[in-house]
């Protein structure tokens, strides 16, 4: 079981880099890449590692070797640690459990239009079929997040209400999902909207099995996570060297670096358990050797020119 009610003076990051980070990346990565990847921010002390996703190698042909990557880590998996995969389906939960993952992401979104564009089918649609894929996890006692996507803004929708991302994780609970990523898919969302929405979802959901999601397209995830700190939310996703996008939602740019997050937070006197410098040695690594490209973590381009000039 995964343990997502941490202390008030500790906070729990998922890394997503590995999956949500690369998923909208052109150019295909080694696997060997993938593997080293996860290795360093491993030894770094990330804890929960979204690693893979068992998805359509038609639709996301960057995630084709997920199996190869998660065997990659058979030698790093022990108790503290949680390693993680994205699945769409029966089949897909079927190859996370072959290649024993500890927990599952299912995905809807508090838009139906951007469920419909993403997945094909309702918001209603989509949770009736988590039930088999649920089911598969208790079976293999596999813990299960659900990921609501375009909580504070859809890039078809707009606006949405408030309360439309605690009506779904209600609704995702009652289909036994143990734990509830409220995305701000788009970056769009402001820390007053993001108070609201969250304070709404605890109102649905118990608050400690609640994770905020912030992408940074307006430069606003961080100061969203600080108003999720203050609801109570104590777990958040981000994403190394601030990978990742969204290849269903136009306009969308990275996760929040989680070397900026860990700054933010070990300033603010919280536990994340990683080690700083560690991460940023990861990201200006992947970055600039694997990707060929400017680290995207401010405070790591800050903290690694500090240390090298």
């Amino acid at each position: 079981m995964i343990q997502t009610n941490v202390g008030a003076h500790a906070v729990s990051l998922v890394e997503v880099g590995p999956r949500d980070g690369l998923q909208n990346e052109q150019a295909p990565i080694s696997t060997a890449d993938k593997i080293e990847l996860c290795k360093r921010l491993l030894a770094a002390g990330v804890t929960r590692l979204e690693a893979a996703a068992f998805v359509s190698p038609k639709w996301v042909p960057q995630m084709a070797d997920g199996a190869h990557v998660l065997a990659g880590l058979n030698g790093f998996r022990h108790s503290e640690v949680s390693l993680s995969a994205l699945v769409p389906n029966v089949k897909g939960m079927e190859a996370a459990i072959e290649a024993g993952v500890q927990e599952v992401v299912v995905f809807t979104a508090a838009s139906e239009a951007f469920t419909q564009k993403n997945i094909n089918c309702t918001i209603a649609d989509s949770i009736e079929r988590f039930k088999p894929v649920i089911e598969l996890a208790r079976q293999h006692q596999v813990h299960v997040r659900g990921s609501i996507s375009c909580a504070l803004g859809c890039p078809y929708e707009g606006p949405i209400p408030v309360g439309r991302a605690g009506d779904v994780a209600r609704r995702l609970a009652d289909v036994g999902v143990q734990e509830f990523d409220v995305a701000d898919t788009i970056g769009v969302g402001t820390p007053g909207q993001t108070r609201a929405v969250f304070e709404a979802v605890a109102k649905a959901v118990p608050l400690h099995s609640v994770a905020g999601h912030f992408h940074d397209t307006y430069g606003q995830a961080l100061a969203n996570i600080l108003a999720a700190l203050d609801v109570g939310v104590r777990t958040f996703h981000s994403s190394v060297a601030g990978l990742g996008g969204c290849p269903y939602a136009k306009g969308a740019t990275g996760n929040v670096a989680t070397e900026d997050v860990v700054y933010m937070l070990h300033g603010m006197g919280y536990d994340t358990g990683v080690d700083l410098n560690a991460l940023v040695d990861v990201g200006q690594w992947f970055s600039t050797a694997v990707l060929a490209r400017p680290y995207g973590s401010r405070a790591g381009r800050a903290l690694w020119t500090r240390r090298h000039g």
